[in-house]
Order: C-alpha cells, then structure tokens, then sequence
C-alpha cells in the first residue's frame, strides 16, 4: 500500500479526517445517521487493537511523538466539533 500523506502539500491541512470518512466501518456506522452505544465500542476495539500493534514497534522517542500526535489529533477533533456545534447555534433563528 503507498504511502498516503497527513498534510495536504497545497493547503497544508490535515487529510486524516478525509481518509476516516472514507474507511467502510466509518461509512456503515453513520448510514443510519444514529451511532450507536456498539457503534462506539468496536471502533474503540479496533482503535485499541491499532495502538496495541504500533506501539510495539516504536522505540522510545518515536513513541512519545506518536502519542504526541495523537494527542494533537483528539484535540483538533474535539475544537472543531465544538466550534461546528457553537457556529450551528450562533446560526440557528431564535425566534
């Protein structure tokens, strides 16, 4: 499998969130625009299970950039649904 990049090389953004919408156990989970409670928990195993194959792999100062990023990643993900969230209520007629 080649090599896909993280960054776009034209906008410098982040692609990860690209490719996570593309995986199938993604698509098939917001099919019914519901996750659900199982939903949740097999893609905390499968995260899991990821970690668990990595993390071996690396060595230590490898290992602390890699939770690093992660780390980043979770928190880019939370900012930009909160600020999703406040900018679909900022928008929203009250009335």
């Amino acid at each position: 499998m080649a090599r896909k990049s993280w960054v776009d090389p034209e906008t410098n953004e982040p692609l990860i969130d690209d490719y996570a919408k593309k995986m199938a156990n993604f698509m098939q989970a917001f099919a019914d625009g519901v996750i659900s409670e199982q939903e949740i928990s097999d893609q905390e195993s499968r995260l899991v299970d990821l970690m668990r194959q990595v993390e071996e792999h690396l060595d230590d100062a490898t290992h602390a950039k890699v939770t690093r990023l992660m780390c980043e990643l979770t928190a880019f993900n939370i900012m930009q649904f909160v600020y999703e969230m406040q900018m679909s209520r900022a928008t929203a007629f009250r009335g």
